[in-house]
């Protein structure tokens, strides 16, 4: 089906946690729409029955489908594609707004949006994230990964349910903005959902991410080999943004790591701005959670895998990094191969 649109559509992902407030933010989003201009929506539901859809405008001037049944970020492409398609074919909009649901990764729709055959077709805009900061107190919420990885992929994070924050929100709120300092641009606040486009609209600006082998491992390949394909762990990547660098590895969660060697390695980098981690130690799961003014290390639950991020301004060989870290494993090749 070949589709006729002129120009590229300026396209909006509007992500957030359930609850967060996305369809609220949204209508006062649709409510700036000039005359004679046509907007369209494509709204992702989890379940089978579709209730956003009846919240949005329903005038001339809009278009609003819906994409029903699983999580257009993590399911097949193919549905999503062709909804998309055929809205932008049939609507020929002006602009376009993405919701998916609150139980997506928008870091997979934005990779697939991105793609080269949707250039000529979108002009993808600002990722926006919307937090609920009436709960950002809640440890247990914060720590999820779902939300974690909705605010990783933020380039604008909007705060909603500003009036209904205490003091323990807003320092959790400061605390946030360090940690997600090499990803997110921009935070606003918004009350009851309203915030003017020109905060949002702004021009997608991406990550460069590179996930490769551990480093050891490519100290083997020979000089001009292609480094193989990463599909499963370990592996080692570096993400570039804003200035800042993003080191990260990622181990089997049967890998056992010495706490104290570990700690010991920890503490003796420099030049970060901030350090992340979760390992599977001898003293149980600990994290590690560190910043210019506090190394805060607690034990934790189990976690899906080993993981470390170190944020700098500096660049750096890492290869020792990852030498230091490899050495304070403990269980034995043989055991959790």
């Amino acid at each position: 089906m070949k589709l006729i649109q002129s120009h590229a559509v300026k396209t909006h992902i509007i992500s957030g946690f359930l609850g967060a407030g996305k369809t609220t933010l949204l209508q006062h989003l649709l409510a700036q729409k000039p005359e004679g201009e046509t907007w369209a929506v494509l709204m992702n539901e989890f379940g089978q029955i579709g209730v956003d859809q009846k919240l949005l405008p329903q005038q001339q001037g809009y278009e609003v489908k819906e994409l029903l049944g699983g999580c257009l970020c993590c399911t097949s492409q193919l549905p999503m594609q062709i909804a998309l398609s055929r809205l932008i074919q049939e609507t020929q909009p002006d602009r376009l707004f993405i919701e998916p649901t609150g139980l997506g990764h928008p870091a997979q729709l934005l990779e697939q949006l991105t793609e080269p055959h949707w250039q000529s077709l979108i002009e993808m805009r600002a990722l926006v994230t919307v937090v609920d900061g009436s709960r950002l107190h809640d440890a247990e919420w914060t720590a999820q990964h779902l939300y974690q990885d909705q605010l990783k992929a933020a380039q604008i994070v909007v705060v909603s349910h500003q009036d209904a924050m205490n003091e323990k929100d807003q320092l959790a709120l400061n605390r946030l903005k360090q940690e997600y300092l090499a990803y997110v641009q921009h935070w606003l606040t918004s009350n009851h959902g309203q915030l003017e486009l020109q905060a949002v609209d702004l021009p997608y600006v991406g990550v460069e991410r590179k996930i490769q082998p551990l480093i050891q491992i490519q100290k083997t390949l020979a000089a001009g080999q292609a480094q193989p394909e990463i599909k499963q762990l370990p592996y080692h990547y570096v993400e570039s943004a804003q200035g800042y660098t993003v080191a990260g590895w990622k181990f089997s969660k049967r890998w056992q790591f010495d706490f104290y060697d570990l700690l010991d390695v920890l503490c003796e980098l420099t030049d970060w701005v901030r350090i992340k981690a979760i390992f599977h130690t001898n003293q149980g799961w600990m994290s590690f959670n560190f910043n210019p003014e506090q190394l805060n290390y607690k034990s934790g639950a189990e976690n899906i895998d080993n993981r470390i991020e170190i944020i700098t301004q500096h660049e750096r060989d890492w290869a020792d990094v990852e030498e230091a870290i490899l050495k304070c494993r403990i269980d034995t090749l043989e055991k959790t191969q």
